[in-house]
């Protein structure tokens, strides 16, 4: 960090901007503002802002009568600023450039979509920052200060990690935050798609930002297992009393993996991007743009404590997982081919189901204890059906209902079939009793190499 005096702090927040860029900025500020420098902050004064925040810190405001450049120089040169801070997605390299032979001002720019910057600073904390894309977008001699090392949290998120809540074992608490003026109006709709689970209760946190405040407030009213936080000053308490969380892939990311909280990522912006390629590539759960389905198989994963791999995602260790399952004689022994695999075929068979867009297979996985493989092969979206397949690791009991519910929802809620069959050998009593336990209907019988087939089917 720099040894300065007088650091100016240039961004905004409304309706339709939102409020993370004062909310992270106050988190920095705090931090020179504890080594003796005097802040500043240059502001506009926007419909939904939360400039409130920035004198309610302490801080100095001036506010701005608009984005001119011009009038940011003036600025600098009557405070005699030291350094100037820009977290603003409407001043870009030139208008820095700009800023800087006029003032020779330092400056630290925020960035987290890997844009062209003329400043001193570089500052991306977003979890997954990656400095080297940086090396062509910056001057030579400008500090990137990327990645977890440089996230910003308030004090309130060390103290309460600290802490040991205990949590209801029979009631999930679920944490939305869709940002502090959800610019794109989700929260009604996640807390819709919440409605069709049992034994949940909801923290909803919003601010006075959010121009959809009211319509909010309204749907919360009389319902017992929501509670709404507005201006809320204890978010990291919230998030420590919460088994899963709901959230927006911005700054809030790096708050609740901290706080070691899992989480479902609903991209709402063109500057998330970036986040959200990092967090699909890491395997959490991420959607790309809203859609109801999909957040309830993510949601109904994570009241379970779920995780599922397609055969695109699964590490060298859980191929061999999938390996040594599938080889076991009390699993292939129920299988069309029962005879063991070699690995190299094994791999071979993983690397085939690429080119088959009619097949989706998964690992499943509780707490990287691996609980089976369920698969859904000759999927027809025109027909709405598919075949199923499943088995369950044989050195557990109990996890053909886990198995089977959740490629029954991923059918049903992301592919939208309505008709799925199977194909058991009938002296495989279990697998039949699980069937039907789940819907499915015999249908016919047919033979296999001297073996009989029990066909079965479910109309959803």
């Amino acid at each position: 960090m720099f040894k300065t005096k007088m650091i100016l702090f240039r961004a905004d927040s409304s309706s339709s901007i939102g409020t993370g860029h004062i909310m992270r900025d106050l988190v920095l500020a705090q931090k020179y503002a504890k080594k003796g420098a005097h802040i500043i902050f240059a502001v506009q004064d926007l419909e939904g802002n939360i400039n409130n925040k920035i004198i309610d810190a302490g801080y100095e405001l001036f506010v701005l009568k608009s984005n001119d450049k011009k009038e940011l120089v003036q600025l600098i040169k009557k405070r005699d600023i030291d350094m100037l801070v820009i977290d603003h997605y409407g001043i870009d390299y030139k208008k820095e450039k700009y800023i800087k032979k006029r003032t020779n001002v330092k400056i630290l720019s925020f960035d987290d979509t890997y844009e062209k910057h003329y400043c001193d600073i570089l500052f991306n904390h977003n979890v997954g920052a990656n400095k080297k894309k940086y090396e062509k977008l910056v001057p030579k001699k400008c500090k990137l200060k990327c990645g977890e090392k440089y996230t910003l949290l308030r004090d309130e998120f060390y103290k309460e990690k600290e802490k040991n809540y205990k949590k209801k074992q029979n009631c999930r608490t679920v944490f939305i935050a869709m940002g502090g003026a959800d610019t794109a109006n989700l929260n009604i709709k996640v807390l819709k798609v919440l409605e069709e689970f049992d034994n949940i209760r909801v923290k909803l946190v919003t601010t006075t930002a959010n121009k959809h405040l009211k319509q909010v407030q309204k749907y919360c009213k009389n319902k017992k297992n929501i509670s709404l936080y507005v201006n809320s000053n204890k978010i990291a308490k919230l998030m420590a009393k919460s088994d899963v969380a709901i959230i927006t892939p911005s700054v809030t990311v790096n708050e609740v993996m901290f706080m070691k909280l899992p989480f479902i990522a609903i991209q709402t912006a063109d500057n998330q991007k970036e986040i959200v390629t990092y967090l699909s590539k890491h395997h959490y759960h991420v959607l790309e743009k809203f859609n109801a389905k999909t957040l309830a198989f993510f949601f109904s994963l994570q009241k379970k404590q779920i995780i599922c791999k397609n055969f695109e995602e699964l590490s060298k260790r859980e191929q061999k997982v999938v390996f040594t399952m599938r080889n076991d004689i009390r699993i292939r022994k129920w299988m069309y081919n029962s005879k063991p695999l070699l690995y190299k075929e094994h791999l071979s068979y993983l690397h085939s189901l690429k080119k088959r867009k009619d097949r989706s297979y998964f690992l499943v996985q509780n707490k990287k204890q691996p609980l089976g493989v369920v698969d859904l092969t000759n999927i027809s979206q025109e027909r709405k059906e598919a075949e199923l397949g499943i088995y369950a690791n044989p050195n557990l009991r109990g996890q053909g209902n886990t198995l089977m519910q959740i490629i029954l929802d991923y059918a049903t809620l992301i592919l939208d079939l309505k008709k799925i069959y199977a194909n058991v050998f009938s002296h495989n009593y279990k697998a039949i009793i699980l069937y039907e336990k789940f819907g499915f209907k015999k249908v016919g019988i047919e033979k296999l190499d001297n073996k009989e087939l029990v066909k079965m089917e479910l109309i959803i």
